[in-house]
């Protein structure tokens, strides 16, 4: 059978629209679950106004970044505008435009569910531990229909539009930049408040995590959901479109334009991915008393399986390649690979968290350094299965022909990014259950409900583990084929100019040499600058709840009537996350600029080289160190290594602490910092193969 290009781009639509329809209704069942409880839907009302003013603001100020962005693409990309076709000018800027909408979009319709849901499920956690995960779980599936079929539906309406993979670039950097400052702004300020009500809350006057009388407790609920909903929603948004865009313009290439068998099957592909994840979402479900890691782990299985048995079907009955199904297949086992060793070194029934947390006993020094060095251990399966999934797909598909080698990498990334509608489903699932917790304690809902939220709690804690490793996994595939999709620009803008091709860097060149030192420097110094940005907004909340507690008559003693002014501390945390995103980004983006214009093509071929590998490990350590650290502190606060108050606690509250920005701030940020500057370096090639000092 045959079917163009064209046919599956409409087949990919019509399954987005599907996802947007399963959303809606997902979006209206949660909504009409029952809240009654007065006190739980005034605090879910001051969560819900602080992240819609968090994002409000940090919108406002990423659109004049946009714009001012987009003037620049306009006037020299992808050639400078008067020595080019202008129309080709104009596109470019509208399709950046266009993806920095899409990523807004979904960061808003996450916030939306997840400050419903949480207090859903917050109610739902009186009848029992299976209504509570139901709330929960469709909550992130709402978010997870929704950025997939954003992804898709933009990727294959700009194709369709413009008829162009590179103007596929400039949507996929407009999704990647916007992204990248929304990560890093969200957990600048989730992990501002997160720390600050730690630091005092917990260590200092030993009061519960979720305790009212604290000021900065709505500000961390408020950062729950503009970090790890809102912020990894636009990550997992951009790296989707990252990586169909890296597989559609080496695709295109080897086809000799956009309507050829390559394309084709990059649609198919990504097509059955969100329509296994539909399916997926659709038959999730848990026991009376079930296990919620259990549950959430084997929707991710049955949908993995779904995805296998569909594109195996859609090579045979369309003709395809079987070694790209090969690839795609690698691709995905991998990911889930990377996920189960994630979920080894992060799971509180494991070993390493068991071990964390006896060290723990010992003091706080010893907590950190049993951490960091699982941490770092941790990186090394992560790392073997990128690498294996990378090596098997290139010599899979190299007997294809010329070319198809690079490609076989990339149709490994868009497998692994297949199933991402379960991945944020599960992933925003965390967050909206955290907050429920936080809402039955603040609601008195009795102990009984808080052992529920509890459980469904540590799931989200050890899944959120998984799906990070997982998104970790699929950006450096992505990257890796972004680097090929870099070499296809510089040499179709070489063969234009008459210049000689690129087949490769060498890293005995002093040239690429140069680069990939600067490019490895650089995840170092941008994870430094985030971090840096937490500890300085951080103090200054400390400062704040010092004086709340201080100033307050009666906050300390909980005398009734006596409310904390929870607004101060949400307003320390928008303006310093919103000062600190900035710089952080801009320094990586300037970077490659400085690399490209000194060094030529073959500097940016190495630097992106050093990005990738660099990025990768501090990604997966931090990710993974951050997460066993949060989980040693739970393991021992349900009664173990001498339960809450102990000194082990102490020493894990502090673990944690160091973890929260490692794991939620700068560990997530970073594969969106890879992609971000793969990305200026493809929109740029024709400048630095023709502009450098050294090129």
């Amino acid at each position: 059978m045959i079917i163009s290009t064209t046919g599956f781009q409409f087949i990919s639509i019509i399954i987005a629209v599907c996802a947007f329809a399963v959303a809606a209704w997902l979006y209206k069942w949660v909504n009409a679950q029952p809240s009654s409880n007065a006190r739980i839907a005034e605090v879910g009302t001051l969560i819900r106004r602080g992240a819609n003013t968090f994002l409000k603001q940090e919108y406002a100020v990423l659109a004049k970044f946009a714009v001012i962005v987009a003037v620049v693409i306009l006037l020299f990309l992808p050639k400078p505008i008067w020595n080019n076709n202008v129309l080709e000018n104009v596109t470019m800027a509208i399709s950046y435009l266009a993806g920095t909408v899409f990523s807004a979009i979904s960061g808003k319709i996450g916030i939306q569910i997840a400050t419903i849901a949480n207090v859903k499920a917050a109610e739902a956690a009186k009848e029992g531990i299976k209504p509570s995960f139901m709330v929960g779980f469709r909550g992130g599936a709402v978010m997870g229909m929704a950025v997939v079929g954003s992804s898709l539906l933009g990727v294959a309406a700009v194709l369709m539009i413009t008829g162009n993979t590179t103007a596929l670039l400039g949507f996929s950097f407009g999704a990647s930049s916007l992204a990248l400052f929304a990560k890093a702004g969200g957990g600048i300020f989730t992990k501002t408040a997160d720390i600050s009500a730690d630091l005092v809350g917990k260590v200092e006057l030993g009061i519960p995590e979720d305790d009212p009388r604290n000021p900065a407790v709505i500000a961390d609920n408020v950062g729950d959901n503009v970090g790890d909903v809102a912020g990894m929603g636009a990550d997992l948004f951009d790296s989707n479109v990252a990586s169909i865009a890296a597989a559609l313009i080496m695709g295109a290439s080897l086809d000799g334009g956009v309507s050829g068998k390559n394309t084709a099957v990059v649609f198919c592909y990504a097509a059955i991915g969100l329509l296994a994840s539909i399916i997926g979402v659709a038959t999730a479900k848990i026991g009376k008393n079930g296990n919620p890691t259990r549950a959430l782990n084997s929707s991710t299985y049955v949908t993995t399986a779904i995805f296998g048995i569909l594109t195996a079907a859609a090579t045979a009955l369309f003709g395809f390649e079987w070694r790209i199904w090969g690839a795609s297949a690698v691709g995905l086992l991998v990911g889930v690979i990377i996920g189960i060793a994630s979920d080894y070194f992060t799971d509180d029934s494991k070993r390493p968290v068991h071990y964390v947390a006896n060290a723990s006993k010992s003091g706080p020094a010893f907590t950190i350094l049993s951490g960091i060095s699982y941490g770092l251990i941790s990186t090394l399966p992560a790392m073997v299965g990128i690498a294996a999934s990378a090596l098997i797909a290139y010599k899979l598909c190299a007997p294809i022909g010329e070319g198809y080698a690079m490609f076989g990498i990339s149709m490994s990334a868009v497998g692994m990014l297949s199933i991402v509608g379960m991945i944020i489903s599960n992933d925003a699932y965390g967050p909206i259950v955290d907050n429920a917790r936080g809402l039955a304690e603040m609601g008195n809902l009795g102990d009984e409900v808080l052992e529920t939220t509890d459980q469904l709690d540590s799931a989200g804690n050890t899944v959120k583990a998984i799906t990070k490793g997982f998104a970790i996994g699929a950006a450096g595939l992505t990257v890796i084929a972004l680097l090929g999709a870099f070499m296809s620009e510089v040499n179709a803008a070489a063969i234009e100019l008459g210049l000689p091709t690129i087949n490769g860097f060498d890293v005995m060149d002093p040239v690429v040499f140069f680069g990939m030192l600067i490019g490895a420097a650089i995840p170092a110094v941008f994870s430094a600058m985030l971090i840096l940005g937490v500890d300085r907004n951080a103090q200054r909340m400390v400062t704040e709840i010092h004086r709340q507690f201080k100033e307050i008559v009666g906050l300390k003693e909980g005398k009734e009537g006596v409310v904390p002014e929870y607004d101060k501390c949400i307003q320390i945390a928008t303006t310093g996350a919103i000062k600190e995103l900035i710089p952080a980004g801009l320094t990586a983006i300037i970077s490659t600029l400085v690399v490209g214009f000194v060094g030529g093509v073959h500097a940016i071929g190495g630097f992106l080289t050093g990005n990738i590998v660099s990025g990768l490990i501090f990604a997966l350590f931090m990710s993974n160190a951050g997460g066993l650290w949060d989980n040693a502190k739970k393991y021992i606060e349900s009664g173990h290594e001498g339960g809450k108050g102990s000194e082990a606690h102490k020493s894990a509250v502090v673990g944690d602490t160091v973890g929260d920005p490692f794991k939620d701030t700068a560990g997530p940020s970073i594969n969106t910092q890879i992609t971000v500057v793969s990305l200026v370096a493809s929109l740029m090639s024709t400048l630095f193969l023709t502009m450098s000092l050294f090129g």
